[in-house]
C-alpha cells in the first residue's frame, strides 16, 4: 500500500495495490487546484495498464462543480489506451453523473461487479536504456503473440516496440517499462519512460537524407492507432496492432 502525500490543497490519496484491481481512495476538497493532483494520481495508476481501476470518492467534498470534469477528461484520454474499466464508488451518484465512469455505492460492490481479473494477457518488462533492449522485447512479443493466438501480429508489434524502445535508448536515456497486452483482436504495445518530451508526427514523408525521424512514420504505418499519455514524471507512448481492416 502506498500513501499519497497530504497536499496543501487538502487532497489526500491512498493507492491500495493488494486488491484484485488497484483501489484508489481520495479525500479532501476537489476544486480547480486539486483536480490536477487527482489527474496525476489516476494517470500514474492507469499507466500500469491495469484491467480495471476502482476509485472511492465518497471522501471528496466538491469545492467547485466544474472540477468534476477532470474525471471525464481522464476517461477520454485513456479510452483507446489502456482502455481500463473505470469505476467510481460513492453513494452520491448524481454528483458524478457527467464523468462517464461506471458507478457503484462502495468498493465491495465494484469488485463484485468486475469479477476476477484475467490472467496471462498482460506483460510488463522493466529495462534499462541499453543496446539489446529492443531485441529482448522482440523475443518476448513473438512468444506472447503465439501464446495469445495472435502470431500474425508479432511482426508489426515487433516493429512498433523496436522503434519505441530505440527512441528511449537514443533520446530519453531513462529506464523504461514495456507493457504488452492482448485486447480482443488486437495487441497493445506501450513504453513508459521518464522523459516528458512527447513524440510528434506531422504525417509528412521523411527526407531520405535525414538522420532520424522515421520511427513514428513506421509506427504510424503498422499500427491501427497510436498516441501518448503525459504523466507527471514522464510519458507512455502506446500503439494498437490489429489485422488490416479491423
Amino acid at each position: 500500500m502506498h500513501n499519497g502525500a497530504i497536499m496543501s490543497s487538502e487532497v489526500r490519496h491512498v493507492v491500495d495495490g493488494d486488491r484484485p484491481y488497484p483501489l484508489v481512495r481520495f479525500s479532501g476538497v476537489l476544486d480547480a487546484t486539486t483536480a490536477g493532483t487527482v489527474r496525476d494520481v489516476l494517470l500514474e495508476v492507469l499507466a500500469g495498464q491495469p484491467e480495471a481501476v476502482v476509485v472511492e470518492v465518497g471522501g471528496l467534498e466538491i469545492g467547485e462543480p466544474a472540477a468534476v470534469g477532470v474525471l471525464h477528461d481522464i476517461r477520454r484520454a485513456t479510452s483507446c489506451w489502456p482502455a481500463t474499466h473505470l469505476t467510481l464508488c460513492d453513494a452520491r451518484a448524481e454528483v458524478w453523473g457527467g464523468s462517464g465512469w461506471a458507478m457503484c455505492r462502495d468498493p465491495a460492490a465494484a469488485f463484485a461487479a468486475l469479477g476476477e481479473p484475467r490472467s496471462g494477457d498482460r506483460i510488463a518488462l522493466e529495462l534499462e536504456p541499453r543496446v539489446g533492449a529492443a531485441r529482448e522485447c522482440r523475443t518476448v512479443i513473438t512468444a506472447a503473440c503465439a501464446e495469445w493466438g495472435r502470431a500474425e501480429l508479432a511482426e508489426p508489434a515487433c516493429i512498433v516496440v523496436t522503434e519505441m524502445v530505440n527512441n528511449v535508448v537514443a533520446h530519453a536515456e531513462t529506464s523504461m517499462i514495456v507493457l504488452l497486452a492482448s485486447r480482443d483482436e488486437a495487441v497493445s504495445v506501450a513504453v513508459r519512460d521518464r522523459s516528458t518530451v512527447t513524440p510528434s508526427y506531422a504525417g509528412a514523408p521523411v527526407s531520405p537524407t535525414a538522420s532520424g525521424g522515421r520511427g513514428m512514420l513506421l509506427i504510424d504505418a503498422v499500427a491501427s492507432r497510436w498516441g501518448s499519455l503525459a504523466l507527471a514524471d514522464g510519458k507512455v507512448v502506446w500503439a494498437l496492432v490489429t489485422q488490416p481492416g479491423t
